[in-house]
C-alpha cells in the first residue's frame, strides 16, 4: 500500500507548531489530526511540503455541459463582445482565420450591449464567408442566431415553435438548429473540446463533473462518446428525456450507460432568451414563456424513476415552470408516499423564481436544488437583465438560497458551464455576496453547497464525501492563496469558521475584491489528475 502524508495547517507551515496533517492509504483519508501524531502513525509516508499553501475536499460541479464548454474554451467565445459592432467584428475575424469549416460561438449578450438587441441572419451572413455555416447561441443557451446557409439545412424549421424569419431562434426551433450544428462537428473535435473542458475543470479543483444532457442539447451521440473518454475528472452523466414507466426508464438508462433521468430535462427555457415559463407576463414582453412538459408529465416521469430506483430532475426556472414541478412531484408523494419520493434524490435544476410554498414542499420532499450563483452575479441586481426582463420586485424575488436552506433544501453549487465560468471559488463567492440583501448563504454553507452537497447530489450519501475525515475518499485540492482568515461562527460573512463539527476547513476570505485560490494540484481518489 502507497501512503501520502500532507502536512499543512492554518498558519500554512508545516514546520509550525499546531500544524495539522492529513495521511491518505489506497485513496481513503486514514488521518486528520496533528502533525506530529500523524508523523508517528505513519512513519514510511511520502511527506508533501505544503509550502504556504492549503488543502480543502475536492469540488464536483453538478451542471455542467461538457464538449460544448470545451469549444467555447478552445474556439470563438463572444462572452467578451463590448458591443452588437464587436461581436460580429469577432465573427468576421474568425470566419477569416477558419475559412472552411462551420462557427459554432456562444456567450454573446445584448442586454450588455449599447445597442440593445441581438444579430440579426443577414448580419450574420455578411460577417460569415459566403455559405459558411455559423451558429451563435445566446450566453443561456436557450437561444441563438444562425447563418442562412445552417438554416436553410434544417428540415422542418419554418413550421417549428420559435422560429420567425430573421431574428434568434428560440424553443423547438433552437434545437433543432443546435442539433443541425452540431454534426458539423467531427470525432476528433468534440474529443479535443472533452479534453479541454475535464482539463480545465480539474485545474480548478473539481474532481467530478455532472453533464447534463438530453436530445434536445448534445444529443445521443455525444453522451456515448463522453461516457468512453477517458479522463481523470469522472463523469456522472444525467439524461434529460420524459418516461411514463419504470420498464422504460431502466431500459433508457441501461442504454445510454447514464446515472440518472434527471439535469436538464426542460420544462421551460431562460429568463433572458423570453422562454421561462412565468405565471405572469414578463415586463419587457407581451409572454409568459415556454413549457415543455405539463403537471401530468412531470409525474409520470417521477413515479417511473422512483419506481425504477432511479435519480429524477428537471430543468425549472420560471415561477411557472416551478408550480409544474411541485404539482407534478405532489402527486407522486400523494400515491407512493413522501418518503419513497424523498429516498431517490430527486433534482431540480437552477429553480431561480422559487415562492415560499414551492420552498416548503420541495424540502419535505428531499428534492435537491442545483443552483448556480454567477446567475445572480451576471444579471441580478436593481439594474441587471433579470430586474429588466421581470421587474425589480420579481427580480428581487430570484435564486433566495438562504431561504432554501433554512427550509431544509440540500443544495449543491455549479456553474452551468459555458453559460457561466467553470470557477469554483467564484461560484461559492457569488452565494455569499448575492445581490439581493437575505439571499445569501453564509461562506460555511456556501463552501459546503459546492463540495458536500454537490456529492450529495450526485448521490453520494455516505456522509463523509466531499470532507476531510477519516473514511473520506481522498479527492482534495491544493491551492495557493492569500492569508487564512480564522473566525469564529459569529464573524461576518467576510471571514470563515474552523469548528471542526463544520467538516469546513479554515478556507480564505470571499469579498468582492479578495484574490480567488489558485489550483496547485488537484486528487481524485488519491490518484493525482492535475498538477501546477
Amino acid at each position: 500500500m502507497s501512503t501520502q502524508l500532507l502536512v499543512g495547517g492554518r498558519i500554512y507551515s508545516s514546520s509550525a507548531p499546531d500544524a495539522t496533517a492529513l495521511a491518505v492509504t489506497d485513496g481513503v483519508v486514514v488521518w486528520l489530526g496533528a502533525d506530529h501524531v500523524g508523523r508517528a502513525l505513519h512513519p514510511d509516508a511520502e511527506v508533501v511540503e505544503l509550502d504556504g499553501a492549503f488543502v480543502t475536499p475536492a469540488f464536483v460541479e453538478p451542471h455542467l455541459h461538457t464538449t460544448a464548454l470545451g469549444l467555447q474554451l478552445g474556439g470563438l467565445d463572444l462572452s467578451a463582445a463590448r458591443s452588437l459592432t464587436h461581436c460580429l467584428e469577432l465573427v468576421a475575424e474568425y470566419a477569416a482565420r477558419h475559412p472552411d469549416g462551420a462557427i459554432l460561438a456562444d456567450g454573446w449578450d445584448e442586454t450588455r450591449w449599447p445597442e440593445g438587441r441581438p444579430p440579426t441572419v443577414a448580419e450574420v451572413d455578411a460577417a460569415a464567408r459566403p455559405g459558411q455555416a455559423v451558429y451563435l447561441a445566446r450566453v443561456d443557451a436557450h437561444s441563438a442566431v444562425a447563418s442562412s446557409a445552417l438554416l436553410d439545412d434544417v428540415p422542418g424549421l419554418r413550421s417549428a415553435t420559435g422560429f420567425v424569419p430573421g431574428e434568434p431562434v428560440r424553443a423547438a426551433a433552437h434545437h433543432l438548429v443546435r442539433a443541425a450544428a452540431r454534426t458539423r462537428l467531427t470525432r476528433e473535435q468534440r474529443d479535443a473540446a472533452r479534453r479541454t473542458a475535464l482539463d480545465a475543470a480539474a485545474a480548478h479543483g473539481v474532481a467530478v463533473v455532472h453533464e447534463c444532457a438530453g436530445p434536445d442539447i448534445e444529443g445521443e451521440t455525444d453522451l456515448r462518446e463522453l461516457l468512453a473518454f477517458e479522463h481523470g475528472v469522472q463523469v456522472r452523466a444525467y439524461w434529460g428525456e420524459p418516461v411514463r414507466t419504470a420498464d422504460e426508464a431502466r431500459a433508457l438508462l441501461s442504454d445510454l450507460g447514464a446515472h440518472g433521468l434527471a439535469g436538464d430535462l426542460f420544462v421551460d427555457g431562460s429568463i433572458g432568451s423570453h422562454t421561462a415559463w412565468l405565471r405572469d407576463a414578463y415586463d419587457d414582453d407581451p409572454g409568459t414563456g415556454v413549457s415543455y412538459l405539463d403537471a401530468a408529465d412531470i409525474a409520470a416521469h417521477v413515479r417511473a424513476c422512483t419506481e425504477a430506483g432511479i435519480q429524477a430532475g428537471f430543468h425549472a426556472i420560471g415561477d411557472g415552470a416551478l408550480d409544474a414541478v411541485v404539482a407534478g412531484f405532489g402527486q407522486v408523494v400523494a400515491e407512493l408516499g413522501g418518503p419513497a419520493v424523498a429516498a431517490r434524490g430527486h433534482r431540480v435544476e437552477h429553480a431561480e423564481l422559487l415562492d415560499a410554498a414551492q420552498i416548503e414542499a420541495l424540502a419535505g420532499w428531499g428534492v435537491i436544488a442545483s443552483v448556480q450563483p454567477a446567475f445572480d452575479l451576471a444579471w441580478g441586481g436593481s439594474d441587471g437583465m433579470y430586474a429588466e426582463r421581470l421587474g425589480a420586485t420579481r427580480a428581487a424575488a430570484l435564486n433566495p438560497f438562504a431561504a432554501m436552506a433554512a427550509a431544509g433544501i440540500s443544495l449543491a453549487i455549479g456553474s452551468d458551464a459555458p453559460v457561466t465560468a467553470l470557477d469554483p471559488w467564484a461560484a461559492v463567492r457569488a452565494a455569499v455576496q448575492h445581490r439581493t440583501p437575505g439571499h445569501g448563504l453564509s461562506p460555511r454553507a456556501a463552501f459546503a453547497a459546492a463540495t458536500r452537497g454537490a456529492w450529495r447530489a450526485g448521490g453520494v450519501r455516505d456522509g463523509v464525501a466531499g470532507t476531510l475525515v477519516p473514511g473520506a475518499p481522498a479527492s482534495y485540492a491544493v491551492w495557493e492563496a492569500g492569508e487564512l482568515v480564522v473566525a469564529a461562527p459569529t464573524d461576518t460573512v467576510q471571514r470563515w469558521s474552523t469548528d471542526p463539527r463544520s467538516r469546513v476547513p479554515g478556507l480564505p476570505p470571499l469579498t468582492p475584491d479578495a484574490e480567488l485560490p489558485r489550483c496547485l494540484r488537484t486528487v481524485r481518489d488519491g490518484v493525482p489528475i492535475y498538477q501546477a
